[in-house]
């Protein structure tokens, strides 16, 4: 799946609000590389070691089927790998009589099924189902939707651990309220019984038996107190297993959350990755290639004014090859020293600077720029096989925003491959001919 694909699914699964939603997007994802596979999650039951149903994304909604089929009907080749999860497992006999099982729509031609196991809390839940026609050219659309189905797997758990601490206070709820129930009969019983004894036993003062029933009572109540106080403790015990339970679930949730995002910057990162590429292939026009890409770079960092500065052919020196947001009376080609300024500096240490609050840089050259409008600046170098190419700055974030110590890990491997192509295209020697020619 291209990288454009995955971030954009990566947010649609961040903002899902339920796994129908989720699934659906994983199916529109699916549809952008070929639209006659299909994809299908089934839900199993462990206590029955059942597939239970069959949920399946057509054209925008979601399709329900009851399955009712025991997982051993799977291949046995198949079980254990589809129970670890983690890839997918081809069906080699006959897949499209599981498919059809499924609820699949059936392909006129020969066909490929793989299976998913996803797991939730060390244990099988679903699996992701793919079946596709065979095709004698090109990736199999199995392995080209395999990193969105991970997208999704962490969207899935995201929704199960919330639908299990829900379960988890639902149940804490129930025995709570039993016991309260139970108690308030239990004792409402007990005081009528007593009561009753009592008037007859003051009616019938000389009978023996109303006295020994009433003490047999008095007994009764006393037992069913002790056992009203040990169902209490139970449900005490309850409780706390069960605050504990969800406790867990929010430490799982917090990690669950940690890992998305770092998966959501990676997925971001090789969009990125992906788009210098691209830039570089769609343009031969050296201009249009370095606004491109430091478009690209300005957009992603939310930078309001940028600037890319390349090594002139002169020793020492940096010309501007591209800008945005910068003073009217700035040219392209101007010169700048390396060793002084903010990019002279970058460029002589080969090291990126950060400022999160620029008043705290008192001197600093941004300071008297009347275009440098918010708090927060960063300069990176471009070097390839330590040879220098150049330096980005990157300022005035969009609604006041502060670039952070994690942006300059971002900036570095982007850096790293703009530098690649910046030096296979020749662009200083190219832009500086340009520059003059003007």
């Amino acid at each position: 799946m291209p990288p454009r694909t995955l971030a954009s699914l990566a947010h649609a699964l961040s903002v899902a609000p339920d796994l129908d939603a989720a699934l659906v997007a994983l199916g529109e994802g699916l549809a952008e590389l070929d639209r006659t596979a299909q994809i299908a999650l089934l839900h199993y039951d462990a206590r029955r070691d059942m597939i239970r149903d069959r949920v399946q994304p057509i054209d925008g909604r979601i399709d329900r089927l009851s399955v009712e089929t025991t997982f051993d009907h799977l291949p046995q080749s198949v079980r254990g790998s589809v129970t670890t999860g983690g890839q997918f497992i081809d069906v080699q006999e006959q897949p499209s009589e599981f498919g059809r099982m499924f609820g699949l729509r059936m392909l006129p031609e020969e066909a490929f099924l793989a299976l998913r196991g996803l797991r939730f809390d060390g244990g099988l839940v679903a699996i992701i189902v793919m079946y596709e026609a065979k095709k004698f050219f090109g990736t199999r659309a199995t392995e080209r939707v395999a990193p969105a189905v991970a997208l999704f797997e962490l969207a899935y758990a995201r929704f199960a651990e919330r639908e299990a601490r829900e379960e988890a206070v639902r149940t804490l709820e129930d025995v709570t309220q039993r016991v309260h129930e139970e108690y308030i009969r239990k004792l409402g019983a007990m005081e009528k019984e007593l009561f009753e004894t009592k008037e007859h036993a003051a009616r019938d003062a000389g009978g023996t038996v109303d006295g020994e029933r009433f003490l047999a009572l008095e007994k009764e109540l006393a037992r069913s107190a002790e056992q009203l106080r040990k169902a209490t403790r139970r449900a005490d015990a309850v409780e706390h297993q069960a605050g504990a339970a969800v406790g867990q679930l929010e430490q799982a949730h917090i990690e669950l959350h940690r890992r998305s995002e770092n998966l959501r910057a990676k997925t971001r990162t090789l969009y990125l990755i992906e788009r210098v590429l691209s830039i570089d292939a769609e343009n031969d026009d050296p201009q249009q290639l370095v606004d491109g890409l430091l478009a690209l770079v300005g957009n992603d960092m939310q930078a309001q004014r940028c600037s890319l500065m390349l090594r002139a052919p002169e020793p020492g020196a940096l010309f501007l090859a591209a800008a945005r947001g910068v003073a009217p009376n700035v040219q392209m080609g101007a010169r700048s020293t390396i060793g002084k300024g903010v990019a002279g500096l970058v460029a002589a240490n080969r090291e990126p600077i950060l400022v999160e609050d620029v008043t705290e840089a008192h001197g600093h050259p941004l300071l008297k720029d009347a275009f440098f409008t918010a708090g927060s600046f960063i300069s990176f170098p471009l070097v390839y096989h330590d040879e220098l190419v150049g330096v980005v700055n990157l300022t005035n974030r969009a609604h006041e925003g502060v670039f952070l110590e994690e942006d300059i890990e971002r900036v570095k491997l982007l850096g790293l491959v703009i530098s690649l192509v910046a030096s296979h295209a020749r662009l200083p020697e190219r832009l500086i001919d340009l520059i003059g020619a003007r």
